[in-house]
């Protein structure tokens, strides 16, 4: 498989958003890019902010930018902040080094997509991409 289709990147919304359910967390809000960074799919919960588009596209972008999740791009932040702070300059849709975005791999172990969840805490937003990439099917990056 070389690219998330549409009915996977469904799957992985609902999937996101049942776990923010399962969990009782605030309301989420969750993309899907391809490899290029192009959306595939978003879904906002009722009741979440107006800026959550932005957030969870960022945190996925970010991670397809980096070749690493949204975790250790906030890691990165801390330990290099001039560096990430310059990049998300240059990112054309942003970049948020905060957890839950998550790269999503074909068997090979290459990027087909990522996947941007936002709306609690970055632990719990992770949690939800997890569980939308394995509702789908599909593999989290190791």
């Amino acid at each position: 498989m070389s690219r998330i289709s549409l009915e996977q990147a469904s799957n992985i919304l609902a999937g996101a958003m049942a776990k923010g359910s399962e969990l009782g967390l605030k309301p989420l809000s969750v993309a899907v890019l391809d490899a290029g960074g192009h959306l595939i799919s978003f879904a906002r919960a009722d009741g979440a902010s107006n800026m959550r588009a932005q957030i969870a596209i960022g945190k996925a972008a970010g991670a397809l930018a980096l070749g690493v999740s949204s975790r250790i791009v906030g890691t990165m932040a801390v330990e290099r902040p001039t560096f990430v702070a310059s990049l998300a300059s240059m990112a054309p849709q942003g970049m948020v080094p905060a957890a839950g975005g998550v790269i999503v791999v074909n068997e090979a172990g290459l990027a087909i997509g990522a996947v941007g969840v936002t709306g609690d805490t970055s632990d719990n937003d992770e949690l939800a991409a997890l569980a939308g990439i394995e509702a789908a099917g599909l593999n989290a990056q190791g």
